[in-house]
């Protein structure tokens, strides 16, 4: 039997990496910011679901470090009430934090070729824990100013700063546990 391939109307043409990673973004809660995200490392990434993660991962790790310093310039400056002062010097902290975890989980899956079975199985496990634990040091810092006494410019230039950095972490982590669970089943002990 011999196939034939056409093409024209109603054929599909062959996707892009961008495509790949437009649909995988459809995965996330923020769709048009992952893609606006990942967009110019769609080439780099070339339908790998692991170099998608860690194009992810780099991405929020990128956003939270310019964060972190942005918040450590807000604590640094005066006039600063008492409880902004408090809250931002726990904000640094926190994104300290959330810098050293998205690290890690970098790192981490930079060794993942390398396992098999139930190390590939834990590595994600730790994967997956230190990109959620960046989400929740990121809400930690915004949670920090949820006392209405502290609402003002710090805090809304604070939220201005940290909203989209832990949109683009969430979209991270969706990205990792989707790519976790793809390969789940391959690497079972």
């Amino acid at each position: 039997m011999t196939v034939h391939h056409t093409t024209g109307a109603g054929t599909n043409p062959t996707p892009t990496p961008l495509d790949f990673v437009k649909t995988s973004c459809k995965t996330t809660l923020h769709p048009a910011l992952c893609v606006n995200c990942l967009s110019s490392y769609a080439s780099s990434i070339q339908g790998n679901d692991q170099q998608l993660a860690k194009s992810a991962i780099m991405v929020s790790l990128n956003n939270a470090k310019s964060a972190a310093a942005h918040v450590s310039k807000l604590a640094g400056t005066t006039n600063l009430k008492p409880g902004e002062y408090q809250a931002l010097k726990d904000c640094v902290n926190s994104m300290n934090s959330c810098v050293a975890s998205l690290t890690k989980s970098l790192q981490e899956l930079g060794k993942m070729a390398q396992f098999k079975g139930q190390n590939f199985v834990c590595l994600m496990s730790n994967v997956q824990t230190w990109v959620s634990s960046a989400l929740t040091n990121q809400n930690s810092c915004t949670g920090g100013f949820s006392d209405s006494s502290l609402n003002g410019q710090v805090k809304d230039d604070l939220n201005k700063k940290m909203t989209p950095v832990s949109q683009i972490t969430s979209n991270a982590l969706a990205l990792v546990n989707g790519f976790a669970m793809r390969h789940k089943e391959t690497h079972k002990p």
